[in-house]
């Protein structure tokens, strides 16, 4: 009977799943096997799937009626279809609510009912699955019903793709006809695209009820990562609204119509998800979980932009007045969390999109003094959404008032130390001009925190730098006697520190004060003239014309001893020589000639540190004061010596071995290639390419680049400075050795097409020697690799020697050849290539 067959298979499947017996094992799964294909299977799964049965023998059961359904489809009578139809219904409705593996079989199996039946026997059978499923009534709440609408049209495409339906040879016109599109992606919010859609209007009706079922589902209460586990439908919007503005500006202005009251739907959604949770539930989440909801935020971010696009100032109208509504009703209750999240979509907007024009901003300034910060991530959100409005507050000076505060106060939070130091720092950069009112206020402020050591290094970092944009529209005067009570105490520090004995701690210490500096030196610039933003536009806001010395060559004078003394002590650690280096490098790029009272000095400086101990650093700064003071004459002395002296110093590194200083090297390089070259004619270049070209070899690739950067700089003088064609002439075949070698195997291919223009180069400039010192370097057997004819050599040499104009054929014909080299020529590694 079918009972006993069922309590067979319960048996067998206790079996195959707990007997520790292989051979036990596998003698169940043959019965099972044989019993799933069995005439009797069509009356025991039933039985298997009573709400007694546990969900493996449950799931036995929907497996056997997926089976039978989807391979037997013919043992069926066609009196039964209904009957079987009604079953299936039934059982998807209580496992709505159940075992979740076990709803998605049920699901599957109707889906490949559905299939069968369609279209002749079941016409609609899409529209009548949607509206079972919207029904109420029955014993499965709405949000079960929507979840298993959604797992049924989701399995269905998936089992259109996997069935075999011979009997439908037109599977695009089958789908046409029976499946709207829309059904193939409809577990996606607004995911649907193929443009069809849009141009369905017979379905519109249709769709837009799913949808608004749809956004019913994924408005349900839960939170992403630990109740919902699918974040994919807050990003589909985007490619709705591609699809849309996709069509020509008649059709756009219908379905924007259309799909205006979906997107403002959408938007309530998205806003309802990107609520925190309860502060209880949100402090037992685990630090993954909460990254997870911050990105699932971001995404959420991400959606409202591309919603924005499609309503514009509307929907900052929508925000502000369900905020003015939210914040002025004194009779409603409301959670910190729904203030949160309608502020993170103004937030969102305003990061992105500008908002200068909007009539609803004033409004929203008006707002946020009004709201009750009583929680950390409701104060995160308030600076952040005060930071996107920097540009706009720029433009509207007279709003500063009503939000500076909130941002001076936050300051003083170690919990809220990103939002609100990023957020100054934001207000100090668009605002400075119309800041010199609250200077007073905003330096005692962040002077206070930063000696309280309130915030992490970054955000001292990034505090230093808000105040160095503030103080630039300030007057000398002003500028130095706030300079002077913000780094007295740091220098106070620094000079105790530079007495002590060095150990790990007081490096770290002055490793910070010598980061403060610098960071403060980076975006303090009187410099800055009057732009013209239009040929008739007002000119843009800037500081009065400043007078007298600049504020940062003073202090850095002021200190410069003091720095000197600490390298003294510290020069062979480079990580405090960095920091060093990084203060004058900072202020140089920032004040360009306005750095000209210390080039002597910095120069002399550069000049001992790089002879006692060479590092990058001393050269990387040494480059910044090549490339701007070179040319002039006053200081061209000091620049010449400098340059001369770590010229002389590295080629001793080179001598002695460079391989165990690729950061020197790249760094020297990278120097080489930007010196004027009319500056190397003022000395003789007395030494010889052959210790560059070791660096040709190195495995470092920035090392490699910067080489041959500097041989491209170099090559095209030959002509015109004869020492630089004297040495070319000299070295320039070793110099093709070392680019053979590399294009034969001995350097990444990542890399190829800085040797490709080594070559296309000399090929340039020096026709006549590289057609001879090509002829002679692949006339040795096995170069540049073993793996290449004579044949091949000659019409690599040949196709070489023939492009003297198209550069990016010379990388192709360098590519296609160290492919050959490395015998990869036709492999599927060479596909990617």
């Amino acid at each position: 009977t079918d009972t006993d067959t069922a309590r067979i298979s319960s048996e067998a499947l206790h079996q195959l799943y707990y007997d520790p017996n292989i051979e036990n094992k596998n003698l169940a799964q043959k019965w099972l096997m044989q019993a799933q294909v069995s005439p009797q299977a069509w009356q025991f799964c039933w039985v298997l799937l009573r709400p007694e049965k546990v969900p493996e023998i449950q799931y036995f059961g929907a497996s056997a009626l997926h089976t039978k359904i989807s391979r037997y489809w013919g043992d069926i009578p066609a009196e039964q279809y209904d009957t079987l139809k009604t079953q299936l219904f039934s059982q998807i409705a209580r496992f709505a609510s159940g075992s979740k593996i076990v709803l998605t079989r049920l699901c599957v199996a109707l889906a490949s009912l559905a299939l069968n039946m369609m279209p002749e026997v079941w016409p609609g059978a899409v529209s009548e699955m949607v509206h079972m499923f919207q029904e109420e009534g029955g014993e499965v709440d709405g949000r079960a019903r929507c979840l298993a609408l959604l797992e049924l049209l989701t399995v269905l495409p998936e089992e259109f793709q996997t069935s075999r339906l011979p009997q439908y040879r037109n599977i695009r016109a089958w789908c046409r006809r029976c499946i709207p599109i829309f059904v193939i992606k409809a577990k996606s919010v607004l995911l649907f695209s193929i443009r069809a859609l849009l141009e369905q209007v017979e379905h519109w009706q249709s769709f837009l009820a799913l949808v608004n079922m749809i956004m019913f589902c994924t408005g349900i209460p839960g939170h992403y990562p630990v109740n919902i586990y699918s974040r994919k439908s807050t990003k589909n919007a985007c490619y709705q609204r591609d699809d849309i503005m996709s069509f020509e500006a008649e059709k756009q202005a219908v379905y924007l119509q259309v799909y205006r009251p979906v997107y403002f739907q959408l938007v309530d959604v998205l806003l309802h998800k990107a609520q925190f949770p309860t502060d209880e539930e949100y402090a037992s989440w685990s630090s993954d979980e909460k990254e997870q909801f911050r990105i699932y935020r971001v995404d959420i971010s991400d959606t409202l932009m591309y919603v924005y696009e499609m309503l514009g100032a509307e929907l900052l109208s929508n925000l502000y007045d369900k905020l003015g509504r939210l914040l002025t009703n004194t009779e409603q209750t409301t959670t910190w969390q729904h203030t949160e999240a309608l502020l993170y979509g103004f937030q969102s907007i305003a990061e992105t999109i500008d908002v200068n024009y909007s009539d609803v901003i004033p409004g929203l300034i008006g707002l946020i003094p009004r709201i009750n910060i009583n929680n950390i991530q409701l104060a995160d959100t308030v600076m952040f959404t005060i930071g996107a409005l920097a540009e706009w507050l720029a433009d509207h000076p007279v709003m500063l008032s009503s939000v500076l505060p909130l941002v001076l106060q936050a300051l003083g939070n170690p919990d809220l130390s990103v939002s609100s130091v990023s957020t100054l720092k934001k207000i100090c950069r668009e605002c400075k001009y119309d800041l010199p009112p609250y200077a007073t206020n905003i330096v005692a402020v962040s002077q206070e925190v930063l000696i309280k050591q309130i915030h992490k290094t970054s955000q001292c970092m990034w505090l230093m730098q808000a105040l160095g944009f503030l103080l630039s529209a300030l007057p000398v005067e002003e500028i130095l006697r706030n300079l002077h009570s913000l780094i007295t105490p740091y220098i106070q520090q620094l000079e105790k520190l530079s007495e002590e004995t060095p150990n790990p701690s007081n490096k770290l210490a002055i490793i910070h004060i010598l980061g403060l500096l610098s960071n403060l030196f980076t975006t303090l610039d009187i410099t800055k003239q009057e732009e013209e933003s239009g040929e008739n536009a007002p000119p843009i806001k800037s500081a009065p014309p400043q007078t007298g010395p600049n504020p940062v060559v003073v202090v850095l004078q002021q200190v410069f001893a003091l720095i000197q003394t600490v390298l003294s002590k510290w020069l062979n650690d480079s990580q405090v020589v960095e920091a060093v280096c990084a203060i004058f490098e900072k202020s140089v790029k920032t004040l360009l000639h306005d750095f000209a009272p210390m080039v002597s000095q910095l120069s002399e400086m550069l000049g001992q540190m790089y002879s006692t101990i060479p590092q990058a650093s001393a050269l990387d700064l040494t480059r910044q004061m090549v490339h701007i003071f070179a040319s002039e004459t006053n200081h061209f002395p000091p620049i010449k010596a400098l340059f001369e002296l770590v010229t002389s110093v590295t080629l001793t590194i080179f001598q002695q071995g460079p391989r165990d200083h690729p950061d020197i090297v790249d760094s020297f390089m990278q120097l080489q290639a930007q010196v004027c070259f009319w500056f190397l004619i003022s000395f003789t270049l007395g030494f010889s390419l052959l210790f560059r070209l070791l660096s040709l070899k190195f495995p470092e690739a920035p090392t490699v680049k910067s080489t041959c950067f500097f041989f491209t700089e170099l090559i095209p003088h030959c002509a015109d400075i004869p020492p630089v064609g004297q040495v070319v002439q000299e070295d320039g075949k070793l110099l093709l050795l070392a680019v053979l070698e590399a294009i034969g195997g001995q350097s990444s291919r990542s890399l190829m097409d800085q040797f490709a223009e080594v070559l296309f180069c000399l090929n340039k400039h020096c026709f006549a020697l590289l057609t001879v010192w090509l002829k002679e370097a692949l006339r040795s057997p096995g170069f540049p690799s073993s793996r290449v004819s004579d044949d091949q050599k000659d019409t690599f040499s040949q196709q070489v020697l023939r492009e003297r104009v198209n550069k990016r054929r010379v990388k192709d014909i360098v590519k296609e050849f160290t492919l050959v080299c490395r015998g990869l020529h036709g492999t599927e590694y060479a596909a990617d290539y």
